[in-house]
């Protein structure tokens, strides 16, 4: 697996930045009298309607969006790696059946399900991590069930079968460590469009709520002032696909 190597100059840029913007001014900090104001050397990304420093609100939201990104792809991977494995390593009508489930999900229009379930329940990170977790866990499954079928023939497992060691402990002790590669590599191609579902979600009023913020949210509200106050766009925008630029490389060169 190739190693991924970002400067160190840029985490301190990155870093400064945020802590500057967030010592200054707090994402929530409202003065109504300001109201909306262009970028300037005092706001660097301008204001919004509420007077509230738009460079604060949009590293917070980066924060609140990577956050419960990172979250709901580890249930995702997690939930995915397990039913893989299992899958996989079973074999016969346990892998039958559990592999026509997917094939009976896949065509499943999920989106639909995920924003129905946000509007039904309470809109809770919680809701929001197994909504997410719905959607995307079935290629993760898929990849790592390929990957089982290709090692638990292998040398060092038919010893551990032979040694009389437990189907559980197979999977966890010898086959588990052997995989996690793969695992890592799933991790990564998941995060970014677990990070657009859960903007897009935000976006639609059914993700994170106000007074909570995320990229989606920020976007949502920076739409209906593009044509008066275009920052409020702009900015939440650029950070959203730089975010998507960053981990769609770091996909690829570990893919390679």
């Amino acid at each position: 697996m190739n190693k991924i190597r970002i400067p160190k100059y840029i985490w301190g840029i990155i870093a400064i930045g945020i802590v500057l913007g967030n010592v200054r001014y707090s994402y929530y900090q409202q003065d109504i009298t300001l109201g909306v104001v262009a970028p300037n050397w005092d706001h660097w990304f301008g204001t919004d309607r509420l007077g509230r420093d738009l460079f604060s609100r949009v590293t917070y939201a980066c924060y609140t969006s990577l956050s419960i990104g990172f979250l709901a792809t580890l249930l995702t991977v997690s939930f995915g790696t397990f039913y893989g494995m299992i899958s996989g390593y079973y074999g016969g009508k346990i892998d039958l059946i559990l592999m026509r489930i997917i094939d009976v999900l896949y065509p499943i229009p999920l989106m639909l399900i995920v924003i129905l379930l946000m509007m039904i329940f309470e809109k809770h990170v919680c809701v929001l991590f197994l909504a997410i977790s719905i959607v995307e866990w079935m290629t993760t499954a898929r990849i790592i069930r390929a990957e089982v079928l290709k090692i638990k023939e292998s040398g060092y497992i038919q010893v551990a079968r032979g040694l009389g060691q437990r189907k559980l402990m197979v999977l966890g002790k010898h086959m588990l460590p052997n995989i996690a590669e793969i695992i890592i590599v799933c991790f990564i191609i998941t995060l970014p469009n677990v990070i657009v579902l859960e903007s897009f979600l935000s976006f639609l009023g059914v993700g994170m709520q106000p007074p909570k913020s995320s990229l989606g949210i920020l976007i949502a509200e920076g739409a209906k002032f593009m044509t008066t106050s275009p920052w409020q766009i702009i900015f939440p925008s650029m950070a959203f696909i730089l975010i998507m630029l960053v981990l769609t490389v770091c996909g690829d060169r570990l893919k390679k």
